[in-house]
Formats: structure tokens, sequence, C-alpha cells
């Protein structure tokens, strides 16, 4: 939105009168109801974030002011408006700002004033350590968002790095997390699927509603991805797997209103000139860099699914077709020019002496053969647990059971799905002679993994923490009587830790010598009342190799 400064001024009553044709929101007033954020900091600027919520139909003008935490001088002020257009959303790059140093900000409209926000510069030149919160996947109706109020309760955390899924587009009766016990009184809003512009405004409305994940976003500056929820599930270039053209409309055109609605949502930089490269880097001094990868909208191919590639009962034939398919060195998840801008990063990163480089990626890149359970179980607890097992969980275990029978991958919506572009992907990593971090979302899972050089077989290119969700039901709760996470370790040479039905966030925190990835675990999503505890914890370290293997603390 173009700012008029004079309009700004009449509408804050500190100059000449409005103009009478709708241009002060009518009735006057102003609230907000959604909380403030902070986001994509760099050394020198932040972008500020709030929604107002006004009491009439026109645009509403603002104030904002920013201050530094130590009271030593540099803060900024500053005005604006906003209206109906970018549905009453604020969000104001501001620069000029020290590196390093925290802040206060705040907003205030229609004589309300915002909640308190904290945030953060990022550090320029040597640095001793830097502390990141990464989390994704939050079902707003399958459970409290009781993790988001372990991380505003952390105390330091230099920024939150979302992996995706910050919403889900999913509503209505039966729906995905509505059976829950806690869904009675968290059902989706609007109560149907998203669709229009609309819709999704209304989705991220009801989201930042949530008193804890305001209180996330006032903690620390957030650095966010999307990843399929925020448009529809399992999403790639040209549609998704919940996007029925027929009934549901032109995919471009849902594709562009839930991307607005984020945009508008979300404390995100935006790309120059609109559109979905999103992929964007951090430096945290001389310690980490943190590359933003942009996986689902961009240059990702159809997904290739098992049970649609395949006959009810394949035969080894079909299998083999199936792995050829899927090994085609055409299938991208990166387009050519975010792999181009990944390498030269990468390379500028390692000579500029940072430490650790970070991959902030939507979905989990380890293989992950489907284990055969019962294989890691003795006869007889494998058949007690069987049949203590609802329909549900038993339809699963059977599922899981017949695809390692076969030697499928766990899921082909993860990097699996895309073998031949995994691997030039680790090439890059390899080249720039990184001592890379993944990071991963989306598989409502922890993971701790080791990623090897399919080429080479035995070489460690990176380490992997995948972070398991906020709220949204994991893989191994209708099994949870089964040792899942166990079976996937054992089974896959990459697997050094994962747990299927625990939810919470990772607690990263890089030194010169070392990373330290805490699995930060919630007693529970139903209940209000709640407790943190880390789980498990990794480490590794740094070479001129490349990174270490996982140590277990």
């Amino acid at each position: 939105m173009r700012i008029d400064r004079r309009r700004v001024l009449a509408l804050l009553g500190l100059g000449a009168a409005a103009p009478a044709t709708g241009a002060a929101a009518k009735d006057g007033g102003a609230a907000f109801h959604h909380g403030v954020a902070s986001g994509d900091p760099l050394q020198d600027r932040v972008i500020l974030w709030t929604r107002i919520t006004p009491q009439g139909s026109g645009d509403v003008a603002y104030r904002w002011t920013l201050d530094p935490v130590d009271r030593k001088g540099g803060g900024k002020r500053g005005e604006g408006m906003t209206g109906a257009d970018r549905d009453y959303t604020v969000k104001v790059d501001v620069s000029g700002l020290d590196p390093s140093r925290a802040y206060t900000f705040q907003f205030e409209a229609g004589g309300a004033k915002s909640p308190l926000g904290r945030t953060r510069t990022l550090s320029d030149g040597p640095t001793k350590d830097a502390v990141l919160a990464v989390c994704t996947c939050a079902l707003y109706p399958n459970g409290y968002f009781n993790a988001y109020g372990a991380i505003a309760a952390l105390p330091r955390v230099d920024a939150v790095v979302h992996l995706g899924d910050y919403i889900y587009e999913y509503g209505g009766p039966g729906s995905y997390g509505m059976d829950s016990a806690v869904a009675g009184e968290r059902p989706h809003d609007p109560p149907h699927e998203c669709l229009s512009l609309a819709d999704y405004r209304r989705r991220h409305a009801q989201y930042k509603s949530d008193p804890q994940l305001q209180a996330a976003h006032a903690r620390a500056p957030w650095i966010v991805v999307w990843d399929d929820h925020e448009t529809a599930n399992d999403s790639w270039m040209g549609g998704a797997e919940n996007h029925q053209p027929a009934t549901e409309g032109d995919w471009n055109v849902r594709k562009a209103a839930a991307i607005k609605a984020y945009y508008e949502w979300m404390p995100i930089r935006e790309p120059t000139g609109g559109g979905f490269s999103i992929n964007r880097s951090f430096d945290f001094g001389d310690v980490a860099s943190l590359f933003m990868l942009e996986t689902r909208l961009t240059a990702r191919d159809h997904q290739l699914y098992p049970e649609a590639e395949m006959p009810k009962e394949p035969t080894a034939a079909d299998v083999a077709t199936f792995r050829k398919r899927l090994a085609d060195p055409s299938r991208k998840m990166m387009s050519a020019g975010q792999e181009a801008w990944l390498e030269k990063a990468m390379a500028e990163s390692v000579k500029g002496g940072r430490r650790w480089q970070v991959l902030g990626n939507e979905v989990v890149m380890a293989r992950l053969a489907t284990p055969p359970i019962h294989k890691y179980m003795t006869e007889a607890a494998y058949a007690a647990a069987k049949a203590g097992l609802p329909h549900a969980g038993a339809n699963r275990l059977a599922r899981i059971e017949a695809n390692a029978a076969l030697g499928l991958p766990w899921g082909t919506d993860m990097w699996d799905g895309y073998p031949a572009d995994r691997q030039r992907f680790l090439g890059l990593i390899e080249k720039a002679r990184a001592n890379a971090i993944v990071l991963s979302g989306d598989s409502h899972a922890f993971w701790a993994n080791e990623l090897y050089d399919a080429e080479t077989g035995g070489k460690r290119v990176a380490v992997e923490f995948g972070t398991t969700a906020i709220s949204s039901p994991g893989p191994g709760e209708s099994i949870a009587a089964i040792p899942l996470g166990q079976a996937f370790a054992k089974h896959n040479r990459e697997v050094i830790y994962n747990n299927q039905t625990a939810k919470g966030f990772v607690l990263l925190t890089l030194t010169h010598s070392e990373v330290t990835a805490q699995l930060m675990a919630v007693s529970s999503v139903k209940e209000k009342a709640f407790t943190t505890r880390a789980i498990a914890t990794y480490r590794a370290t740094p070479g001129p190799g490349g990174v270490s293997g996982l140590k277990a603390v």
C-alpha cells in the first residue's frame, strides 16, 4: 500500500481533517486481537508485524515504536496506514539498527496499544554462540499449542525457525484432527476447507488468536518458510493432493490466494516483485549461516505415490519400475536457480569463516526405508501389542508391514521421492566443504540423522535434526504400543534416533566447537497444564572434512 503522510497524520488526528470519503474507520477505534511479531532479522534491520482489528470499515492509521532494551539511544519511530486490501495487517521493515542488539516494539492505533514485543538483530563479526528454537506443524483442533508456550518461556532464544505447516487448510466435521479430545473447543474457523482468500485470512486470524502462539511471536524474531498446508496437503508446483480442480477450481487461483494471506499475516520479508521464491539466508556472526529453502511451489514435480503407481498386489517388476521412476534425474524439488543460489551462498559462508552451514528445509532428507517392525520385536511382544491395537492402528500396522515387505520408502512426499535431486543437494554441500546441519519439519516426529553420499556410500555429508509437531498427530500415535521409532533406527543406517509420538520443538545451540540439539517434548497437548523436558540430546563437531557423527549426550 502506498502511504500518503498527510492522510496518515489526518487519521492519527495530527493534521488536517481526513477526507470525508471513508478515509478513517467508521466509528473510530481499533484493537490488537492477534498480538505482535517480528521476523527476518538482519544485522541492521528487522520486520515488525501486527494486525489491527478496526471498529469500522475504512483505513486505519497507526504508529509504531522500537526501542533498545539497554535504553542507550537508537530507537526508531514511524507511522503508516493499513486497510481491507491487506486485511488490516501491518508490516514494517525497520532499518538502521545496530547488530546484536535487543529491542522492544509496540504499535498504537485508534487509541489502543498493542502488546509489547521483543526482537533482536543478528550479530556481526566474532560471535560466541547462537540459540535457535526449531518448530513445525501446528494443527489447531488437535491440541493446545503448549510447545509454543514452552518456546516463549525459554531463558534465551535468538530466533525461532518455523519450517512450515503454520496453519492447516482442512476444516469441518470429520476433518483432520477433529477426533481430538479438545477439538470441540478448538474447531477450525472457517468451519470448512480453505479455498478463497477470505478463508485463508480467517484461518491465519484464528491461529494468531492463540495466546501461546502470540507469546512465542512476542518473545523473539521468527524466520519462516511454508510447507504444504499453508496452501493444501502435498502441494507441488502444479497442484496438490488435497486440491480437486473439478470441484475446487483453478489451482493457481487458490495458491495465489493462500500465499497472499501468508504474506499478509506472517513476519516475512517478501521477495521483490512477489512470487514464491522465499529462499534467503541469515548470518549469525561468524558462528553460522542459516539458509531457508523453498521446496513446494517454485519447482517441485508431482509426487509419485506407490498406491497410485502400482497395482494393489505389485510384483517385484512393478516395484522395480516404480523405483526407476522415482530415480529419474529430471525430477526436481528445487529449481536450478535456487540450487545455484545455494551453491554460491554456502561457498561464501565457508570462505567467510562461518563455522556452520544450517539448512532450513521443509521435509525429512534422510533415506527412510519402511521398517519391518515385527523383526525388531519378540514374537510374543509383537502379538500382544498387535492384539491391543484399535482398528485404525491395526490397519496402519498392516500397511507398514506390507510396504516394508516390498522395500518401499516411508514417504515419497519427502526427499525419498526425489533421490536424484537429493544427491545433487548433497553434492553442493560436499563441493562447498560445508559443516552442514539440515533442519527438517513435516513428519510429526523427532529425528537425529546422519546423511551419507549415495555415490561414495561411506562419506558422511551432513547431520539432520527433524523436529516433531507442535500439535499435529504423529504416525506412531495410533500404534503407540509398537516401538516404531526404535524400528526406524535399527533398520536405517542414517537414522540414529526417532520418536514418533512426542510433541515439541528442537532447541539448537551452535558454538564454534560443537552443535547441540535438544529434542524438547511437552508432556501433553490435550491438557492445558504441561511440563517440558529434553527427551534426547545429540552433539556434533565441525571439521575441515565436514561435520562429525552424532553423539548422544
